[in-house]
């Protein structure tokens, strides 16, 4: 026992002592002494987080005024402290609204719209402020611009923690040379220690917005971005929720606001991918779960007691042709049945009343049809009350057998069976309601209340698998019910059936959320985007189908690029990214580098030592997540949450994009062996044709067609006769591959041609000729470019289609 509980009997008052310490704190308050949790844990980092947070803001800005961003970060010492100042282009912000979006957490626009964004909870760049303010003790200065205006508005204010509002101390119109944008100028206690990390976000982020032109300018160095494309992020628009991505509290609460009346105009009213049918589906699986399935059995046959003689019996006085016709009809539509539940039997009396009504005139009222109903009931049934063993002998009993000696191992012998079944119809006769509804969680303790009972009675096992089966079968063959659903102001009063309903659109089918609203980068902007920044040799990307988690649609794309420039020693470049913003730390606890480890990257050609992790060698690995949601780890969005639907088509994304490097690199090794065994037969092939020139006393042959031959290359050759005053040129391309080969053939000649093969053409420049030519030649086929020049021409050949390692070529 505690010190204070041991003393609370002796101090009267004291739970009134501690109510009056307590007292609500505002966002702000909170987050001035949890700076960590977004990102402002260090000097370093809080310099870097700042910077992340006001330029994805400006880009947000841009982007959704259908403005290409420019924006200029620049960074200075001064004194004791750093100066962040931020500008861009974007559309400004009015006089109104300013203050708020700086001076206030949890203060935006994106929050509440179901759409992709860089930002979403408003916190980021009011939290720049607040920790400015709170290390340097200086205001933040803002200038901002809308389009049109003729002067900007100047605002410095600091974050009043308290009461989570800005406070201003100056505010006047001010001239800004800018047309439109907003400027922001922080100081704050910081150092340049995470200088690398700085130039990482600034360079990640020009890779996943080739549409946007970056500078930074920081004490020791200064970058510049270019734009790769002027082709802005599609448009997104904003959706509603989806049926399996809500929770309990979250239906109650739409329940209170919808102004729809019924379930079917809330559900295709407030979700989206839900129409009619859709919602006709969500209603049955909710049927299914308030109201419960009916157990379906299978009306009497022709030797059995029938339905007809049963309705005939409790029909009175209603005479004898029409009481025939009544009951006749009623038996009629039950034998066309394979099997029927209580209200399809309710409806067929209601016909055969309605029929025979209208052809005879005789009235069947309420309480004839009930009767009707009743004993056509208890015929289907088989439940005789004055039997001593009516169960034993009833249809139950009989239907149930079959279904579960369907449903159970044939290791249960006709005995067993027989007896489970006996105590399951048991439940069924027993159940205050006759028509035999049940939930399937009453079904489930029907089940195993008669197999605890044959366990014990007949000393056999009936496992759980033999009673899951047992259920699913008989839930099966149970129908849903076609009562009303309640009117929404119900259910936003019965908990119980808002979380049926909740149950219910979680169970159907829906069609995953439209991808209308997010930008995904697309693979050729991201392949642009890795070429502008990484000097590689090879360059691939991917982008997947959209996926959904938790209800919120997703799409991840991935890149790589190998070789060139990047850095050939130690591990993989592995660039992270969500909703085009670039994760800079906890790289370590990101499902993106827990994906990447997991791969077999031997399979695709790279080195990883002990055949998991991060592999080795000159390879930039770039992996891009937008959703709606992302599921990030903190509130300082470093790092994606190990979601496996996202994990999943994170590795989909990556191994597509690998597939592109497994064959580029086969292909290399394979131009590599081959230019190695070229070098030892050119090293070769001289000696040898030098040898046999000597033995047989006749020229020296040439080799080059040799080596064509024996290496399945192709051979361009040049033939040059005299011929008068000029000369006659022919190129001979012969195919000794076994694939056809399209080539691009370029004789570059000093002098004028003439009489030019058909298909050629020729192009002058700088008094020199280009002959063009594109042929296609089979394999083990050739073909010719022929021309005239004069006979002071010179020549050179360019040929391209074909890998140099694959190409002879020869001029006689």
């Amino acid at each position: 026992m505690t010190s204070l509980q041991s003393t609370l009997g002796d101090e009267p008052g004291i739970a009134e002592e501690l109510a009056s310490n307590q007292r609500a704190i505002s966002i702000a308050e909170f987050f001035e002494k949890n700076k960590h949790m977004l990102g402002f844990d260090s000097g370093a980092r809080g310099l870097v987080t700042a910077v992340k947070e006001a330029v994805d803001n400006a880009l947000d800005a841009a982007e959704e005024a259908g403005i290409l961003p420019d924006i200029y970060v620049e960074i200075r010492e001064e004194g004791d402290y750093y100066r962040l100042i931020v500008e861009d282009n974007g559309p400004g912000l009015t006089k109104e609204s300013l203050p708020k979006v700086f001076g206030k957490l949890l203060y935006g626009s994106r929050f509440h719209r179901r759409e992709q964004a860089r930002g979403q909870q408003g916190i980021g760049i009011s939290a720049a402020v607040l920790y400015s303010q709170l290390t340097s003790g200086k205001p933040a200065k803002i200038t901002s611009r809308t389009q049109g205006a003729a002067q900007a508005e100047y605002f410095e204010l600091i974050i009043d923690t308290d009461e989570n509002e800005p406070e201003i101390s100056v505010e006047k119109a001010t001239r800004w040379d800018r047309p439109h944008g907003t400027r922001i100028d922080l100081e704050m206690e910081a150092n340049m220690r995470a200088r690398q990390q700085l130039h990482d976000y600034i360079k990640h982020t020009a890779v996943v917005n080739p549409h946007a032109r970056l500078e930074l300018r920081e004490p020791q160095e200064h970058f510049k971005f270019e734009r790769a494309t002027d082709q802005l992020p599609e448009e997104t628009e904003e959706i509603r929720p989806h049926p399996h991505g809500v929770e309990l509290g979250t239906v109650i609460k739409m329940l209170n606001a919808t102004d729809s009346h019924s379930v079917s105009g809330f559900l295709q009213n407030e979700f989206t991918r839900v129409g009619k049918k859709t919602a006709e589906s969500v209603i049955d699986a909710f049927r299914d779960r308030h109201f419960g399935r009916e157990m379906t059995w299978r009306p009497p046959a022709g030797h059995e007691r029938s339905v007809s003689s049963a309705v005939t019996e409790a029909t009175v006085n209603k005479g004898q042709e029409a009481t025939a016709a009544f009951a006749d009809g009623i038996d009629d539509d039950l034998s066309s049945r394979e099997r029927v539940s209580h209200h399809e039997l309710v409806a067929a009396v209601d016909a055969s009343a309605d029929a025979v009504e209208a052809d005879t005139g005789t009235t069947f009222g309420t309480t004839v049809r009930e009767n009707a109903v009743e004993a056509a009931w208890g015929a289907t049934c088989g439940l005789e009350e004055e039997a001593d063993d009516a169960l034993e002998e009833s249809r139950l009993v009989g239907d149930l057998y079959d279904l579960v000696d369907g449903a159970t191992s044939t290791r249960k012998d006709d005995e067993v069976v027989h007896a489970f079944a006996v105590r399951l119809a048991g439940k069924f006769a027993d159940e205050e309601d006759q028509r035999h509804r049940l939930t399937e969680k009453t079904l489930e303790a029907f089940v195993d209340r008669a197999a605890e009972l044959t366990e014990e009675y007949d000393d056999v096992t009936f496992g759980e698998t033999a009673r899951e089966n047992v259920v699913e079968a008989v839930w099966a063959v149970m129908v849903t019910v076609p009562d009303d659903p309640p009117l929404v102001r119900e259910l936003a009063d019965d908990r119980d059936g808002a979380s049926d309903l909740v149950e219910g659109m979680r169970a159907t089918d829906i069609m995953a959320p439209p991808t209308r609203c997010l930008s995904p980068i697309s693979a050729d902007l991201i392949e642009a985007g890795l070429r502008k920044e990484f000097d590689a040799d090879f360059y691939a990307a991917a982008t997947r189908d959209a996926g959904v988690s938790g209800g919120d649609p997703f799409v991840v794309e991935a890149g790589i690029a190998y070789g060139g420039e990047l850095e050939a020693e130690g591990s993989a470049n592995i660039l992270r990214f969500a909703n085009r913003v670039p994760l800079v730390y906890q790289r370590g606890a990101c499902a993106t580098t827990d994906v990447v480890k997991r791969i077999g990257w031997r399979n695709y050609g790279l080195d990883q030592p002990g055949g998991s992790g991060v592999p080795n060698g000159p390879v930039v690995i770039m992996v891009h997540v937008a959703s709606t949601n992302v599921p990030f780890t903190s509130e300082s969005k470093d790092a994606v949450a190990n979601v496996p639907e996202i994990e999943d088509e994170i590795e989909l994304a990556i191994r597509e994009a690998s597939r592109e490097l497994k064959r580029y690199l086969n292909k290399r090794r394979s131009m590599q062996k081959r230019r190695q065994k070229q070098t030892v037969l050119g090293a070769i092939l001289p000696e040898m044709a030098t040898k046999v020139a000597e033995v047989t006393g006749n020229p020296e042959p040439n080799i080059d067609d040799a080596i064509a031959r024996i290496m399945n290359n192709v051979l361009v050759e040049r033939h040059v006769e005299t011929n008068g005053d000029g000369q006659a040129v022919k190129l001979v391309v012969e195919n000794h591959s076994s694939t056809n080969e399209s080539l691009e053939i370029t004789d570059i000649v000093t002098a004028e041609p003439t009489n030019l093969s058909d298909g050629a053409s020729v192009v002058e420049m700088d008094g020199e000729w280009f002959v063009s030519w594109n042929p296609t030649v089979g394999g083990g086929e050739e073909s010719a470019l022929s021309y005239d020049v004069s006979s002071d021409a010179a020549f050179d050949v360019d040929v391209k289609g074909v890998e140099s390692e694959k190409l002879t070529v020869t001029e006689n």
